[in-house]
């Protein structure tokens, strides 16, 4: 692929919306990995990592045990290339990491650890650097193996097709169809006596979600932008336009749409029109004059049956270019190591829905913009949030993230609320506690992004991360995701309404390969709560009970053994489970083990 002014062709339906749910991989991805493990480079230090920082690290994971417990990647994230490619490849930024990353990739290695490092699938990095992967994908997959790399976590600022951070707006043509009045249908063959106008208003059906009508057209036609805590997971996030055609006949006909367009969020310029299931047009449209001035698009050919057809116009390209950038350069690790194993975290954001898509080709996928701005640097530690009211906060993720489980496991990868804040500024050790609770009851990949040369083995950050109760939670075979089963705000379905009311208590269940489950009562509020949180075993097994590894013995146990996971105590139920009193931001989490 190399730089051109609109995104790839999309010959292969693989990398179509509709192929979303088929559940097939691309360029041989392997499944079935649990969440990775690690520290990564960006909380702790920002742009301002360097290769004796890391060995630093590296050395601080072995010290503490942490590679022990699981803890295998060192991460390097933005900031360590030179800012321009050099003869068209990536380069060591030569001050801060003077033996090159072969070599710092050797000294990780050493340590019985693996090395991950981080890119773009748009031009830049997010820091600034003009080494983005875009256009360069086989060559630069080629040389993270030559590097040893072991992880590659892909960001999406400067991404070319999309309205992403530091882009420019316009780029919004790509990412929208136009505003459709109406659509022209004629038999093209001898003998079809057929001609008629469709009306977007009056004869045209909304599908999906996103796109409007007007009194004049439709218009918003497009997927929805996830970056941001306002949209939920579930469901069709985009909508389309979809017209049924009577035809008289087999044969030619040709299709004409009536079209405003513009480059801006809710009118764009690039259509979508399949026939029957097969795209015929996948374009940019000819620009109007004004987003207000229809003009008739050129004529489309298209084959009808006799009878009922159905035309649909569209624009999921957002979702599809997104993962034909990041498929690219999975297709480099599958072309030069189709043995090897690399793990690739997909950084976009949220902003396609890669709940949809992700598995296809990665191991992970963010699933909202950063979970903070106010990184650390050497000597600072950063600082982290409880409560915000957009993404930069532990409930603010974890939020969206308790509702996606379904979208998670072993044969699909998972979903990652970013690296976790434990250590910085801004969280005391009840939210840390909490945080990495959190994080591991909904398999989210444990980043830890924090400096490790100041905690020491015993210490409560120490004894936070490197609790093994909860990190088996993470790591556990079985591989599923929590699923809250209760919420104290008044929702429809706990499982899947997206909450923003932080003021609240959850109850999460999850079940583990041993027959035994994990709940964990949750209080997502800054203030102390009181009251009955209670969940009881068929209300478990109704919501989890299909997943469980044995369903049976849970379901018929005589009573159920409770261990608490940070204080060790140990209780029996009958089979109601219930906390009574939870500080501000604290938890209280339980292994409940089936008793005959």
């Amino acid at each position: 692929m190399s730089l051109q002014d609109r995104p790839a062709i999309l010959n292969d339906k693989e990398f179509r919306y509709d192929s979303f749910k088929n559940g097939k991989v691309l360029f041989n991805k392997k499944k079935n990995h649990l969440p990775a493990m690690g520290w990564n480079s960006w909380n702790a230090f920002g742009s301002g990592n360097t290769e004796a920082l890391t060995k630093d690290i590296a050395d601080s994971i072995v010290r503490l045990g942490l590679d022990k417990l699981g803890y295998e990647y060192v991460i390097l994230d933005d900031g360590c290339y030179k800012p321009e490619r050099v003869d068209g490849f990536l380069a060591n930024e030569e001050v801060k990491f003077p033996s090159g990353f072969r070599a710092l990739a050797d000294y990780i290695h050493g340590k019985g650890l693996k090395f991950g490092m981080y890119n773009d699938i748009g031009t830049n990095l997010c820091a600034g650097a003009a080494v983005g992967t875009c256009g360069h994908e086989l060559d630069d997959a080629q040389t993270y193996i030559n590097w040893g790399v072991d992880f590659i976590k892909v960001d999406n600022c400067y991404y070319l097709w999309d309205n992403a951070t530091f882009s420019d707006a316009k780029n919004a043509r790509y990412t929208y169809a136009p505003k459709i009045k109406s659509i022209n249908v004629c038999g093209k063959d001898a003998g079809i006596d057929f001609c008629k106008k469709y009306s977007a208003v009056s004869d045209g059906e909304i599908t999906g979600r996103g796109a409007e009508k007007t009194e004049d057209y439709v218009w918003n036609i497009g997927t929805f932008d996830g970056t941001g805590p306002d949209n939920t997971p579930y469901g069709e996030q985009g909508g389309e336009l979809r017209f049924t055609v009577e035809a008289p006949s087999d044969g030619e006909y040709s299709l004409t749409v009536e079209y405003a367009s513009a480059q801006e969020p809710g009118c764009g310029e690039w259509l979508q029109v399949a026939c029957n299931d097969d795209v015929i047009y996948d374009d940019l449209l000819e620009a109007t004059s004004d987003k207000d001035t229809f003009a008739e698009s050129v004529k489309m050919s298209l084959k009808l049956k006799a009878g009922s057809n159905v035309i649909r116009l569209m624009n999921h390209r957002r979702q599809e270019n997104t993962l034909s950038s990041y498929a690219a350069l999975q297709e480099g690790f599958d072309k030069y190591a189709p043995d090897g194993d690399i793990i690739l975290s997909i950084c976009e954001w949220g902003k396609t829905q890669p709940q949809d898509w992700g598995y296809k080709v990665g191991d992970s996928w963010r699933i909202l913009n950063d979970i903070t701005f106010q990184v650390g640097a050497d000597g600072d530690p950063g600082k982290g949030n409880w409560i915000a009211d957009y993404t930069t906060s532990v409930t603010t993720q974890y939020s969206k993230a308790v509702i996606m489980d379904e979208y998670a496991g072993l044969d699909k990868g998972w979903n990652d609320p970013d690296m976790m804040m434990i250590g910085m500024n801004g969280l005391d050790e009840t939210m840390c506690k909490t945080h990495m609770t959190m994080w591991s009851m909904m398999n989210s990949p444990l980043m830890l992004g924090l400096d490790l040369r100041r905690v020491e083995k015993g210490d409560w950050i120490y004894n936070i991360i490197a609790n093994k109760e909860i990190i088996a939670l993470n790591q556990d075979a079985l591989g599923i995701q929590a699923k809250r089963v209760f919420t104290t705000v008044e929702t429809e379905s706990p499982s899947t309404d997206y909450i923003r009311e932080m003021d609240r208590v959850d109850i999460i269940a999850k079940p583990l390969s041993d027959g035994s489950i994990a709940i964990s009562f949750i209080n997502v509020s800054d203030k102390d709560k009181c009251g009955d949180f209670a969940i009881s075993a068929k209300d478990i097994l109704d919501a989890i009970g299909s997943k469980m590894a044995d369903r049976s013995v849970f379901e018929n146990a005589q009573k159920y053994e409770l261990i608490d996971l940070w204080s060790g105590e140990k209780t029996e139920s009958n089979g109601s489970f219930c906390v009574k009193e939870i500080a501000a931001c604290d938890n209280v989490t339980y292994r409940v083990i089936p008793v005959q």
